[in-house]
């Protein structure tokens, strides 16, 4: 059996924590190999062009994943500013409409939306740009792991047709994913097993849909696009437009149990009868995702296991390290923030993992937002 040199590293999904680790890695001088499941980047960040979608707006982003960055996100604006790409004001202007069985009523000063920021080039661009940015063959596309063992001195790492013999391997898919998809033969604690299989995967749980409209028609009355409804099927909307209002969009979230397809009629009783004709709408059901979400995903509820303590502690002799978003800080935790935080911690812990050979690297990681 091969000897890992301790330089080298498996990093386990290519979505934004996965890629930050690898581009940390990479950047210090580490054989690193970036394996993801699907047959693209970006996991849970995930765009698409309305160019050729048949909306009369001449193009644009729509971003089906992970939606907005906050004010004292620096990570985020740090990398966007880093690649070239800009970001530009979630549109609160307006009322917001609250939905129960009794009727809809206006919200004037719009409580349900707080000031955020979209990504121009949808939030996609982020994690291709990274992935782009990988020397050739550090990213391997369509390749699920299978399982993760302890071998001799070091990890060994399964896929269908391979075992990568390696030093270190940083897990950044949600933890109970990672739990659910791959074997571990048994060597994690069982407190780890029982903490990962029971926090939550964020959006794994949710619908996400997109009705896409010649006009921001909504703005005209008053309106900021936005709904808070406890009748649904869309428990909040928002307005998804791009930049000045195009593409016009709405969007909103719908728990998994018991959709049903009946957004335009909803969208049409909130904001009246040019509802009910989109141009196209888009539905993203993120719980049949297999490699975002576990079965019985919308079990998990316990938002407390969020960035706990022993995600930040590496296992398995000090050779597995925690990554996902859900692994970050609670302030962070689900936002892609969270996820560029929770890849830099884990790289930064390879890093400072003691080796055995005193010719290896100590370097500490340029932090990937500030490159």
């Amino acid at each position: 059996m091969p000897h890992p040199d301790e330089r080298s590293v498996v990093v386990i999904g290519a979505g934004a924590a996965g890629l930050a680790a690898a581009t940390a890695l990479i950047g210090a001088g580490y054989d690193t190999l970036c394996l993801e499941a699907r047959d693209r980047p970006g996991g849970r960040l995930l765009s698409m062009s309305t160019a050729h979608g048949g909306a009369a707006d001449g193009g644009g982003f729509l971003d089906l994943g992970a939606t907005w960055f906050w004010d004292g996100e620096e990570r985020v604006r740090n990398l966007l500013g880093r690649l070239g790409l800009h970001s530009f004001p979630q549109h609160t202007a307006g009322s917001a409409l609250y939905q129960d069985a009794s009727g809809t009523r206006r919200l004037p000063g719009n409580p349900v939306d707080s000031p955020a920021h979209r990504y121009t080039a949808g939030a996609d661009a982020l994690t291709g740009h990274l992935a782009a940015a990988l020397p050739a063959g550090a990213l391997r596309l369509s390749s699920p792991v299978t399982g993760i063992g302890v071998a001799d001195r070091g990890m060994a790492v399964h896929t269908a047709d391979t075992v990568h013999h390696v030093a270190h391997v940083v897990l950044a898919v949600p933890p109970a994913l990672a739990l659910a998809r791959i074997d571990f033969g048994g060597a994690l604690p069982s407190e780890l097993v029982g903490l990962a299989r029971a926090t939550p995967v964020w959006m794994g749980a949710v619908i996400k849909v997109v009705a896409v409209y010649r006009e921001a028609f909504w703005r005209a009355q008053g309106l900021a696009g936005a709904a808070f409804s406890r009748t649904g099927p869309l428990q909040e909307v928002h307005d998804m437009s791009g930049p000045h209002g195009r593409p016009a969009a709405l969007f909103g979230f719908a728990p998994a149990p018991g959709f049903r397809l009946a957004v335009t009629d909803q969208l049409t009783e909130l904001f009246g009868p040019t509802a009910a004709h989109p141009d196209a709408l888009y539905v993203q059901d993120w719980s049949a995702e297999q490699w975002t979400s576990p079965p019985g995903v919308e079990r998990l509820n316990d938002h407390s296991l969020f960035g706990h303590a022993l995600y930040r502690q590496p296992a398995l002799g000090g050779r597995l390290h925690w990554a996902s978003t859900e692994t970050a800080a609670a302030e962070d935790a689900g936002h892609i923030e969270g996820a560029l935080a929770g890849g830099e911690r884990a790289a930064r812990a390879v890093l400072n993992a003691p080796t055995s050979e005193s010719t290896v690297p100590r370097q500490t990681p340029t932090p990937i937002t500030h490159r």
